[in-house]
């Protein structure tokens, strides 16, 4: 007797699951000679459509207010476009662009490479999971591990998932090695990301309030002070005790949420060698100092060091959201398949923008001009230290990585970052008494001195 295939179906279902017929259309289920089509009603669903951003210029602000949890504290601009190293605001007004979406922007906005590259790639295929092969990702891999020490790439969306990754690999690693109790060591002051393990690496406790069990945060980490090797050896001892062991040591090259505060290369040194001695990693925070902001590649190479694990985002994707741990030796081949993963990871329009920034930081040999605009920026803003000693202070970073410390007591970082805002200079504020410089690496010699002369007139605003 033949069977047809609407009633073999209906059979197979059943059999695949025992409780399949709740699956099986009744025109199926019914009789298999039954040859009515199979229809669905469904009611209308009623949705409210989106607003249109070109209505909301006067708007958003209220939008905000009532629909935007409030995470941050904003200044009262509402951005409309961008070009170049300037933005421009609804009312109409522009700045100079002295923040860079907080060292994101490192090719300025409306770019045409990363323009093109983001148009062209989404004509194509802008997502696609990492159980196929990438070619985009493995083309910005490559590039990655040519241009540094490491082996092997590791994507995510932001510098936090980076540095979360580099703790897990710290803690897989550890556990190889047959320690349950692996401790990772930061520095005081630093800054790695606002996820739980990330935010316990970050040794500020005025971000772990309210975060903690029983008034602690994720365990298995010690704190050192930044730059002391007397201090770092004391962390090692506590790390090495108790049953522990030393998983990884975990540093930014110079700190910039922290102030502004360049590593020391004997520090740096230590730390490598008491990587070396205990079979741990060097695992670098290039997040922010990363992809050519300290007028090198990798902040790290100011220092003479090769972490064995150093993690990148902000200027990698020029503004798209990505973000990369790069690791090398057994550090690269700790993760197997399931260890670790990211949905958007890796995705073909992030790594297009990757590879468009890492084109144009080629082409346009971009290193040279950040090393020649950040020695500019460093002397006009000395000459202004001088000039104005009862507020101004000690100006400090690399390349177009800066900080000036406003010393003054009776003015804060952010009242400078206001006024310079009322003279269209963008700044944002670092650690306690810091003014920062992180403007677009394409940024010329007429803007930094423009710069330059819009934050006199901040200055001198305040201190009259």
């Amino acid at each position: 007797m033949k069977t047809s295939f609407a009633a073999f179906c209906a059979v197979a279902a059943v059999v695949a699951f025992p409780s399949a017929n709740c699956f099986v259309p009744t025109a199926l289920s019914s009789s298999a000679s039954t040859s009515t089509s199979l229809r669905v009603s469904v009611e209308g669903t009623q949705l409210t459509p989106p607003k249109k951003v070109s209505e909301l210029a006067t708007t958003s602000e209220d939008l905000y207010n009532q629909n935007v949890q409030t995470t941050y504290g904003r200044y009262k601009l509402t951005i409309d476009s961008g070009n170049g190293c300037f933005l421009k605001t609804t009312d109409g007004k522009e700045y100079l662009d002295c923040v860079s979406g907080i060292a994101t922007c490192a090719l300025g906005h409306n770019n045409e490479y990363l323009t093109k590259a983001i148009q062209d790639q989404m004509k194509k295929v802008h997502h696609v999971s990492n159980l196929y092969f990438i070619p985009e990702q493995a083309a910005l891999a490559n590039w990655l591990c040519t241009n540094s020490g490491a082996d092997k790439a590791f994507f995510c969306n932001s510098g936090a998932e980076a540095n979360e990754a580099a703790i897990k690999v710290a803690r897989r690693h550890a556990s190889n090695r047959g320690i349950e109790k692996p401790v990772i060591i930061s520095a005081e002051q630093s800054f790695h990301g606002r996820t739980l393990a990330a935010l316990s690496a970050t040794q500020q406790p005025k971000y772990h309030k309210g975060f903690g069990y029983d008034g602690k945060m994720v365990p298995g980490f010690e704190a050192c002070k930044y730059n002391d090797i007397e201090s770092l050896e004391a962390a090692v001892e506590r790390a090495t005790s108790d049953g522990q062991g030393l998983a990884a040591i975990m540093l930014e090259p110079l700190q910039g949420e922290g102030g502004i505060i360049p590593g020391n290369p004997e520090f740096f040194a230590k730390a490598r060698e008491i990587c070396d001695k205990h079979g741990a990693l060097l695992m670098i925070d290039e997040v922010q100092a990363g992809m050519g902001r300290t007028g090198t590649l990798w902040g790290h190479e100011n220092l003479g060091v090769v972490p064995d694990v150093f993690t990148s985002a902000k200027a990698l994707g020029g503004g798209v959201p990505i973000g990369a741990m790069m690791a090398r030796g057994d550090a690269a081949t700790t993760f197997g398949p399931g260890d670790h993963a990211s949905t958007y990871g890796g995705n073909p329009l992030a790594c297009a923008a990757g590879l468009a920034v890492a084109q144009y930081i080629y082409d346009k040999n971009v290193l040279d001009n950040v090393k020649a605009r950040g020695e500019q920026l460093t002397q006009g803003l000395e000459k202004l230290a001088e000039k104005y000693p009862t507020v101004l202070g000690q100006v400090r970073g690399w390349g177009l990585l800066k900080g000036i410390e406003c010393i003054a007591d009776d003015i804060a970082p952010g009242d400078l970052v206001a006024a310079a805002m009322n003279e269209g200079l963008l700044l944002v504020p670092a650690g306690a008494n810091v003014v920062r410089f992180v403007p677009p690496l394409i940024i010329s010699e007429e803007e930094i001195n423009m710069a330059l002369e819009r934050f006199e007139a901040a200055v001198k605003s305040k201190a009259n």
